[in-house]
């Protein structure tokens, strides 16, 4: 089906199928799908497949929250499939692409679609996400400059920022919205296990808006460093992205740098960034202030134009119960209650390495498993990875976090590791948001996600 993001969404249908892909990011625009509906277009006719682009949350209507996107973009779907059913063209077939936080809004959407039986009439084929922050964007790492965005940001982007940094309550279930769209008795998680292929694509360094963890769902980051591990890729997609099966090791010990080279090595990267933090003293009072004005007032909107949503018609059908089952899943608990015993405090980047817990998986330790018994059929093979000893360290997320790494996981997902650099900000580049030279390589993505990710 389709769905939505911060910006739009690309539904794609034909006279025996349907695709419906898209997502934006904070602030979006339908336009910043352009490429990859057009990709899509150039392998797919017309009398293949049709496509969508839904635009209920452009701009600044992503500060609405995922609930608010989700409801607005399953009902423009559902217009869309009644229509075609009246023409004497229903859909059979759905895909969902989604891109940043539309990745969040299609898996509400897909949760409501399912609610209401259009998975019962419509075969769902593909769910896609590009640099979509499942697990949030509250970041693990230490220091002044984290904690203050952990501080600002859930507390200056309105519903949206409340639930990317998962301190709020989602209606009367007393949980985040994220812990509920990934507990596997909610109509959003049963919606997802019915998709016949699964699949992420996370950008492995320098995606600023949504790091490697919580796009690629995992407890560890094995990429902090590239001079520390090698990579390994895929020879038809080389040097972008990574081979599934065994994408990082870490290096064999090398010889200590001298003191020399270490300090020349210091003092060189030192005076590299004297002029960005002089910048960055005479302009961070300013953006701050002007950030926290359009902060203020955009939330202001926000706040009224749920006001006006909830006060639409056409809601009933979405406010249905969203948790199918109200036993305790022990083993959830357990888990996220392992991490929680061990002494992480707020501050720390990494869990302490002696603790001797084993670690949610991770893209690090991928191993093969059979797909879910309706899948089973499917050529793009569903990879599942288990728990077990980590190579790297692992993140110190919250006991939430960790609860919907093992969730998510658990209803199994392809996940794609990409590696760009010649951009410093990788976020846009990985679907080619804009016609640019540096994001050629986000190119080979798209390319790799029509060959390999795409099935009709």
């Amino acid at each position: 089906m389709a769905k939505a993001d911060p910006s739009s969404v690309i539904t794609m249908k034909s006279k025996d199928s349907a695709r419906l892909g898209g997502g934006r990011r904070l602030w979006g625009n339908p336009s910043h799908l352009a490429y990859l509906a057009e990709s899509l277009r150039e392998k797919h006719p017309v009398h293949e497949l049709n496509i969508l682009v839904a635009k209920s949350n452009s701009g600044t209507y992503t500060y609405d929250g995922i609930e608010t996107g989700g409801e607005r973009v399953t009902q423009e779907i559902e217009t869309l499939l009644q229509e075609l059913e009246r023409d004497g063209a229903p859909i059979k077939k759905i895909s969902v692409i989604g891109y940043s936080l539309g990745g969040l809004i299609a898996r509400y959407a897909i949760g409501l679609l399912h609610s209401k039986g259009w998975f019962e009439k419509i075969q769902p084929v593909n769910f896609t996400t590009f640099a979509t922050p499942h697990l949030g964007v509250r970041t693990p790492l230490r220091g002044y400059h984290s904690q203050l965005w952990n501080a600002l940001g859930s507390r200056t982007l309105s519903a949206s920022g409340r639930q990317l940094f998962i301190i709020d309550t989602f209606r009367d279930t007393k949980r985040p919205i994220l812990s509920v769209l990934a507990d596997p008795d909610s109509i959003f998680i049963r919606a997802l296990s019915r998709f016949k292929n699964r699949s992420l694509y996370a950008n492995i360094i320098n995606d600023r808006s949504a790091p490697y963890y919580t796009t690629a769902i995992t407890a560890t980051d094995p990429f902090v460093d590239l001079d520390a591990v090698t990579i390994r890729y895929l020879p038809k997609y080389s040097p972008i992205i990574l081979d599934a099966d065994r994408p990082v090791a870490p290096k064999a010990s090398q010889e200590k740098q001298s003191f020399y080279t270490r300090l020349s090595s210091s003092s060189q990267g030192l005076l590299y960034r004297v002029p960005l933090y002089t910048a960055l003293v005479a302009l961070i009072p300013v953006v701050t202030v002007v950030w926290t004005v359009n902060s203020g007032i955009q939330s202001f909107r926000s706040n009224k134009r749920i006001q006006i949503h909830e006060q639409g018609t056409g809601l009933e059908g979405y406010r249905i119960p969203l948790l199918l089952s109200n036993g305790t899943n022990t083993a959830r608990s357990a888990m996220s209650g392992a991490f929680r015993r061990i002494n992480s405090t707020p501050g720390q980047d990494y869990l302490p390495e002696s603790s001797g817990e084993e670690t949610p998986n991770g893209a690090t330790t991928p191993t093969t498993d059979k797909a879910p018994p309706d899948n089973s059929s499917s050529p793009l093979e569903l990879k599942r990875t288990t728990s077990r000893k980590a190579e790297f360290p692992t993140l110190a997320l919250s006991d939430a976090q960790f609860e919907m790494i093992h969730n998510l996981d658990e209803v199994g997902w392809q996940k794609h590791l990409v590696h760009i650099r010649d951009v410093g900000h990788t976020h846009a580049a990985i679907i080619v948001r804009m016609q640019k030279p540096g994001f050629e390589e986000g190119k080979v993505v798209v390319r790799h996600w029509l060959d390999e990710g795409f099935e009709m």
